[in-house]
């Protein structure tokens, strides 16, 4: 698919309705891996920074995340899921008293973030070894 002529939003905003309508109709499941910038360049006839534009825009919806060194993978939560950062390996879980305050919320919604993205790292582990998985067994089928 090429970006239309008769759209006249930019072309990384017709690649990101294209994988968003995907990804809504489920034919792109959480923790799936999206193609690659290459393969999202040749399928929609973009530049790459195009393509990276395309996938930015979904990773600020939510509706995507991306593993630095692995790929772009389909997220598990809903658009408007806030993506954090994990600062280290370990989550601590907080006693909050006033669940109510401000303070709370926003450690609970840190914690939640942190717990969220190490699943999200792990699942592209997991999504890794499935493939690698995949091509020993193709090669000892050969």
């Amino acid at each position: 698919m090429t970006p239309s002529t008769h759209d006249a939003r930019p072309p990384y905003q017709q690649a990101a309705e294209a994988i968003r309508a995907e990804i809504k109709a489920g034919k792109l499941k959480p923790g799936e891996q999206l193609p690659s910038h290459r393969e999202l360049q040749e399928r929609f006839g973009i530049a790459n920074m195009t393509a990276r534009s395309a996938l930015r825009v979904l990773r600020e919806e939510g509706l995507i995340y991306t593993v630095q060194g692995r790929g772009s993978y389909v997220a598990d939560f809903g658009p408007n899921t806030v993506v954090g950062v994990v600062s280290g390996p370990v989550v601590q879980a907080r006693t909050v008293s006033d669940p109510g305050s401000a303070q709370a919320d926003g450690a609970l919604i840190e914690t939640l973030q942190a717990v969220r993205d190490q699943l999200r790292a792990l699942n592209a582990e997991v999504q890794t070894l499935k493939r690698e998985v995949a091509e020993l067994k193709s090669q000892q089928r050969s």
